[in-house]
């Protein structure tokens, strides 16, 4: 199995223990330590500030073995995405709620998720600085009345409410077609070519998502292929940047070709100070307030995706939340571990 915790008695100079929780297979478990896997920075920079943490690798066949491990230490950091190769969360995050009720502190908590990390928190913060104008659509039916006066005013992105990797998400566009049935050319974030279909189609193709409790519909930003920006947040600190070209939902062949990896920075950056400064003086208080969410409770490491907006009068841009992905926040920036390291440490000192 893993490698077996610390006692109690053999870390009283220490803060705590936590374990780093991640999908794997047996093979996986076998071979987990923690100077082997992904998250060595964090288990270096949490040895660094006086947390004791070892590997857990989770999948639902070994529900057992995990849940008596995790149960006695002080703290879980989870790093497991919604959607794996046709597996979501439900039993993970079933456990998570057990082990927190008993008092180990979990980040980020599936209920924190389900108020952060869901295309819902678009609309909830519509309102907000970087909102725009959403549409929520809680039943297939209402997205059939809708959705087409909606395009007529220009393209639309749809979203599934839970989902990683572009699974789910789609620009949707008018085209010419006949009066009696109305054609979209719609292309999946995923995917790298577009395709045209009736209007009728493309709204069957998106029942399933309403499993997940609704449907986002956002405008198409102009913008998108100037690149994303990604603001890493350690609870309402900003840990650092990411910037990069895209190539989803980006029709243009030229701008495609600009496409390339994330680059990450440092929180200093000079190009995102003003982005750093919403970040930290307005939008996670305005954010925390509007989903009732304690600042102790922030997830240790989340992050939000941005597109550009339209420049103001006085050619400042403007920044439209696009995501904000909590569940499984990797690779992060060189810094970003350290600052995890400072969350965690700070949640077990206000506990002692």
């Amino acid at each position: 199995m893993n490698a077996q915790p610390v006692s109690r008695s053999e870390s009283t100079a220490r803060l705590g223990r936590v374990a780093i929780l991640w999908r794997g297979d047996q093979a996986t478990r076998r071979s987990a330590t923690p100077e082997t896997s992904r998250f060595k920075a964090v288990f270096a920079a949490l040895a660094h500030v006086g947390v004791d943490s070892e590997p857990v690798v989770y999948e639902d066949d070994v529900l057992d073995a995990v849940r008596p491990q995790i149960a006695t230490l002080d703290g879980v950091l989870v790093w497991v995405n919604p959607i794996h190769e046709g597996r979501n969360r439900a039993t993970l995050d079933s456990l998570l709620r057990e082990v927190a009720a008993r008092g180990v502190w979990v980040s980020a908590h599936p209920d924190v998720i389900l108020k952060m990390g869901t295309k819902e928190v678009l609309h909830r913060t519509r309102t907000m600085g970087w909102g725009c104008d959403t549409a929520l659509y809680r039943t297939a039916e209402a997205m059939r009345a809708e959705l087409p006066a909606r395009l007529a005013a220009g393209p639309r992105v749809i979203k599934r409410n839970r989902g990683n990797g572009g699974q789910g998400v789609w620009k949707v566009e008018t085209v010419a077609s006949p009066r009696n049935r109305p054609m979209v050319r719609v292309l999946e974030a995923a995917q790298d070519a577009s395709e045209e279909l009736a209007l009728d189609e493309f709204l069957e193709r998106c029942a399933e998502y309403f499993e997940d409790g609704c449907v986002i519909d956002q405008p198409y930003q102009a913008r998108l292929s100037e690149g994303v920006v990604r603001c890493y947040m350690a609870g309402d600190r900003c840990a650092g940047f990411g910037h990069q070209k895209v190539k989803a939902l980006v029709d243009a062949p030229a701008a495609r070709a600009e496409a390339g990896p994330r680059l990450y920075t440092f929180n200093a950056d000079p190009r995102f100070q003003r982005l750093r400064r919403l970040m930290e003086d307005e939008w996670t208080l305005q954010l925390t307030s509007l989903l009732d969410i304690p600042r102790h409770d922030l997830p240790m490491i989340w992050d939000a995706d941005f597109m550009l907006g339209p420049p103001g009068a006085d050619g400042t841009d403007s920044y439209v939340l696009g995501e904000i992905n909590v569940s499984s926040v990797f690779p992060i920036p060189d810094e970003a571990p350290a600052a995890i390291a400072r969350r965690v440490a700070d949640r077990l000192r206000s506990t002692l």
